[in-house]
C-alpha cells in the first residue's frame, strides 16, 4: 500500500516551519534526536507518552490496546530504518486528530524505503517496511528540494 503521493488524500502535508503545535483539532508532538543515544527506546517512550496524553492509553479494550501497540511498532520500525539505512533519525513527529495518527521520521539519508520484494517471512531482517505497509492506512516519503534527507511518514487509524 505504499504510495508515491507525498501526502494522504485530503492532507495538505506537514506544517510550515514555525507553525504552532496544533491546528484544526490536530495535536502535534516533536522529538529531536540531536546527539541522542538509544534512539529507538527513546522514540517508543516519547510515543507512549503522547498516546497517554491523547487518550489512546491506558487502553479500555483489546482494539484500543492493539491500535496503540501498532503505533509503537511503526515508530520503532521507522526509527530503526533511519538508523540502519540513513545517518540516523533527526526528528520524530507525531500528530493526531480524532481519526488518524501520523508518524513522521526525518533523516539525512538518500535511500528510498520500500518493502523487500519478495517478502520472506522466515528470513531475518528486511521486515520493517513490510510491517509498516501492513499496519498503516498509507505511508510515503517526502523530500524537500535542495535539502538533504527525507521524511518517511505513516498513518494509522484510531480504534473504533
Amino acid at each position: 500500500m505504499s504510495t508515491t503521493r507525498p501526502y494522504s488524500p485530503g492532507d495538505r502535508g506537514p506544517e510550515p516551519s514555525g507553525a504552532s503545535g496544533a491546528s484544526a483539532g490536530r495535536q502535534v508532538r516533536r522529538l529531536s534526536f540531536d546527539d541522542a543515544s538509544g534512539v529507538v527506546p527513546l522514540a517508543r517512550d516519547f510515543a507512549r507518552q503522547a498516546l497517554y496524553a491523547w487518550g489512546w492509553l491506558p487502553a479500555s479494550g483489546a482494539d484500543q490496546r492493539a491500535a496503540a501497540e501498532d503505533v509503537l511498532l511503526v515508530v520503532s520500525e521507522l526509527v530503526t530504518n533511519a538508523c540502519l539505512h540513513a545517518e540516523g533519525p533527526d526528528q520524530l513527529q507525531l500528530s493526531c486528530d480524532n481519526k488518524v495518527i501520523r508518524v513522521e521520521v526525518s533523516d539525512r539519508g538518500t535511500g528510498q524505503p520500500a518493502p523487500r520484494n519478495p517478502h520472506r517471512a522466515g528470513r531475518p531482517g528486511g521486515h520493517g517496511m513490510f510491517i509498516v505497509q501492513r499496519l498503516c492506512l498509507d505511508w510515503g516519503v517526502v523530500r524537500t528540494p535542495d535539502v538533504a534527507g527525507k521524511t518517511v511518514w505513516a498513518e494509522l487509524g484510531a480504534p473504533a
